[in-house]
């Protein structure tokens, strides 16, 4: 009797390496920065013309990309915020498992660039005076 389950055990070890093989896998979403809420809805939510301080802004959106002044001498910050977002067309694989065989259907990926340009001037009391924003996906 011993010697039957002695046999069964290579075959028990393949079947389970066969079904560990059998589980989908989603793949791994990019990281994100901090400043990736630099959004269009944030800008909108968060900046306030007449209220909306420097430090305030730097604590949402972080450190600008370049610092300038106007014609008129208001300090002028301007973020730039671009982004890969990779999505799967499929959000699942299936496997199939035949004998000692497998096949498989991997999920399509599309890609696509998002853009994101903030200009914000800033008056002399360091409020924010008037800022305009871009979102453009491609």
């Amino acid at each position: 009797m011993k010697a039957q389950a002695v046999k069964k055990l290579p075959l028990l070890a393949v079947f389970c390496v066969l079904l560990a093989a059998c589980v989908a896998v989603n793949p791994p979403q990019p990281l994100t920065e901090r400043n990736s809420e630099l959004t269009q809805g944030n800008v909108q939510m968060n900046l306030i013309v007449g209220q909306t301080t420097k430090a305030q802004v730097l604590d949402r959106f972080g450190a600008p990309n370049v610092t300038t002044r106007d014609g008129a001498g208001r300090e002028v910050w301007t973020y730039q915020r671009a982004a890969q977002v990779s999505q799967s067309s499929s959000r699942a694989g299936y496997w199939t498992v035949i004998l000692a065989g497998q096949s498989s259907r991997a999920a399509g990926f599309e890609t696509s660039s998002r853009m994101i340009t903030l200009i914000i001037k800033f008056g002399e009391d360091d409020v924010v005076s008037d800022f305009r924003s871009r979102d453009s996906n491609f």
